[in-house]
């Protein structure tokens, strides 16, 4: 691995996106008023931007790194679970969308380990699995800007997010079986 993979632009955004996770938790568990609730959606939308920035440079000036296939998803991941575990702190409703991105998240760690064993990878991710995540974010957004939201509406989105989570699940599950299948022949 060359050491300017390490410093590609995308990584350092990569980086950057794992240092804002303490300054957004900080935000969000201390915010009482409506103005600290933004600024902590704040913290959460540059998070975004600099996911879909990293991204954009990554693929349209061939800055893409054997780190940065493995940085950026960890980024993303421990952003959506720190975002998520937070919110069970506020309202225990998000306790099901958390154990369910868990458990997809952990069957595909597992199944990614079996494909790299068997010499394949996974090239992204399916476009249920981006929706899902989609709405996932969306749903965490949704929560922290409008602290006020009432117990219906938070249940509704978790249950929303929850679906697509469990759809998500269906068609990774579906398409590892399906590689997995394949590498054994």
């Amino acid at each position: 691995m060359n050491r300017r993979d390490w410093v590609s632009i995308p990584n350092l955004l990569s980086y950057f996106r794992i240092l804002l996770i303490p300054f957004f938790v900080y935000a969000y568990i201390n915010a009482e008023t409506q103005r600290e609730h933004i600024y902590a959606t704040g913290i959460l939308v540059l998070s975004g931007l600099t996911d879909a920035l990293d991204g954009f440079i990554a693929r349209r000036f061939n800055k893409g790194t054997k780190i940065g296939q493995l940085l950026d998803p960890i980024a993303d991941k421990l952003t959506q679970v720190s975002v998520v575990s937070v919110l069970m702190l506020k309202w225990p409703v998000f306790i099901f969308l958390f154990i369910l991105f868990v458990i997809k998240e952990s069957y595909m760690f597992v199944e990614n380990v079996r494909l790299y064993r068997n010499k394949k990878t996974l090239d992204g991710s399916i476009w249920h699995g981006k929706i899902a995540t989609i709405v996932f974010y969306f749903t965490m957004f949704i929560a922290v800007v409008f602290p006020a939201l009432s117990e219906l509406t938070l249940t509704i989105l978790v249950t929303v997010a929850s679906v697509f989570q469990i759809i998500a699940f269906y068609h990774y599950h579906q398409l590892f079986n399906e590689l997995n299948k394949n590498s054994i022949k």
